[in-house]
């Protein structure tokens, strides 16, 4: 980085949950007459939070700031209140933050109830923060947790005409994914106590873990990987996904899709290959197949749809399945892209679930064929459509290319290994379907003859909150496009290290 922080801030790991907590609820408080104040009362605390999380970029040593106190210690079960940031969850707190602030800022002209809507806001930080520092897999659940409810509540408040169904559906698939989780995890902890206190810590855990046999460490990825896979989502348990976000209001979509994704890819790595490397083993082809699987029907089914914004969830489950091939290719490089793609993604979808709302808000619907040759009526958001466009299928010098490629060559090197170098042809295909549906979506919008279909008289461009919150994100994808290693870098060691205890480097 340019600089070591000289200086340290006390409890920083904790100031991360708490202050987006207070702001919640200060926010909430905010009803009645007060309502208006209620965003620049998220804004501040969203702000401070957000560059707090900038500051732990700079710290020179990020174990400085683990935080560790007792908790819960009773019949034979130890839980403790650990909070720690390493290489693999620095970016993820990172983009946390970031995105937190900048959907509050997009989201400055909301009326309805804001006080309500700007708190559930914060809560989501407060889940989100916590499932990416927690060091506990008791705390690490209850975080866990705590990210569907408000993300239940905001679409089923704020959210369009069939928002109930879609909360109940978002609600009922990621819980009893959650449920299975925890069936995995109460496994892997009372399997490393080996009989004595169950010690709920992932160090103490990861210490236990030599004793697992492949036998168990197979049964037991199956149910952990399944309760993470269907929160990135795999195929064919996605289809709360698109509905969700079409639902949902688009500060929810930007951190369901920016941060929300990334928690299943995140417990793959943090619980499944860091614990169980013969599980990894044994379920790294069918990882391959569900991996190539989520990107080419991902990508096909985008094709087909005609409203914007599940077009652009459906792109998610394409990109995620990115992710997986990566993740399962069980190398250094694979699991550094891995990492790399979950953050780029998060940028990217960022501004394309902005820009899908801010077509819905500004122009009156969202649906591409009633849309066309908008570009000279809503410049700026032409603009940033094409930009997000552009980022998500890949073009040199923004982020998402950078991400794209280093996947590609780790499953290049993985197609090697096994002789079945064929099996890339499926990643040249997914960018293939992700540059046309992309371009033609661009084309049939915002290019060609000016629709006829809908009241140009009432359609305006981007606000100035808008244009605040789309190019602080587009300038953080140039900037992470131009320089890869500045985030490349954080995640290096981790990657290495990780690669070398699942032996493959």
């Amino acid at each position: 980085m340019f600089f070591d922080l000289p200086f340290e801030i006390p409890y920083l790991l904790t100031l991360l949950l708490v202050l987006p907590l207070v702001g919640a609820v200060a926010t909430l408080a905010m009803g009645g007459e007060r309502q208006k104040y209620a965003k620049y009362v998220a804004g501040a605390f969203s702000g401070i939070t957000m560059v707090l999380s900038i500051m732990l970029l700079f710290v020179p040593d990020l174990a400085v700031y683990n935080e560790s106190y007792p908790w819960i210690e009773t019949a034979g079960i130890r839980m403790s209140y650990i909070l720690t940031v390493d290489g693999l969850s620095i970016l993820m707190v990172f983009l946390t933050g970031i995105l937190v602030f900048l959907s509050t800022v997009f989201s400055a002209r909301e009326h309805d109830r804001p006080h309500y809507f700007f708190a559930l806001i914060l809560a989501m930080e407060v889940g989100l923060m916590g499932v990416y520092m927690a060091a506990d897999y008791f705390l690490f659940y209850v975080m866990w947790e705590v990210t569907l409810i408000p993300m239940y509540f905001m679409i089923s408040w704020f959210g369009g005409p069939r928002r109930h169904y879609a909360a109940i559906k978002f609600f009922i698939y990621t819980h009893v994914a959650s449920l299975v989780m925890l069936i995995g995890i109460f496994a892997i902890v009372f399997g490393a106590a080996g009989g004595g206190i169950a010690d709920f810590s992932f160090e103490a855990v990861l210490a236990g873990s030599a004793a697992f046999s492949s036998t168990f460490q197979t049964l037991v990825f199956g149910l952990l990987f399944f309760g993470f896979a269907v929160k990135m989502p795999i195929v064919p348990f996605h289809t709360w996904l698109p509905d969700a976000h079409t639902e949902a209001p688009t500060a929810g979509s930007v951190l369901l899709a920016g941060v929300m994704l990334k928690m299943g890819s995140y417990g793959i790595i943090r619980v499944c290959l860091e614990l169980l490397p013969e599980g990894a083993q044994a379920w790294q082809t069918t990882m391959v197949f569900i991996g190539i699987l989520a990107m080419i029907y991902g990508a096909y089914a985008c094709i087909a749809q005609k409203d914007l914004k599940k077009m652009v969830a459906f792109s998610s489950i394409s990109h995620m399945g990115m992710v997986m091939i990566s993740m399962a290719c069980l190398s250094d490089i694979g699991i550094q892209f891995a990492v790399f793609q979950m953050f780029a993604h998060g940028l990217i979808s960022a501004v394309l679930f902005m820009v899908a709302g801010a077509t819905g808000h500004n122009i009156g619907t969202r649906e591409i064929p009633l849309l066309g040759g908008l570009a000279g009526k809503v410049p700026v958001l032409a603009a940033f459509m094409m930009f997000g466009f552009l980022a998500s299928l890949g073009l040199p010098g923004l982020v998402g290319f950078w991400a794209e490629f280093g996947i590609i060559f780790s499953f290049y090197e993985y197609t090697i290994s096994i002789d079945m170098i064929w099996l890339i042809a499926f990643c040249l295909i997914s960018l293939l379907l992700t540059a046309g549906y992309y371009l033609w979506a661009m084309q049939r919008s915002m290019f060609g003859r000016l629709t006829e279909k809908i009241d140009l008289s009432h359609i305006h461009d981007l606000s100035r909150p808008e244009v605040i919150a789309l190019g602080a994100t587009c300038a953080l994808i140039a900037l992470f496009g131009l320089w890869p290693d500045l985030a490349l870098g954080f995640i290096k060691e981790y990657a290495s290290s990780l690669a070398l205890s699942l032996g493959v480097v």
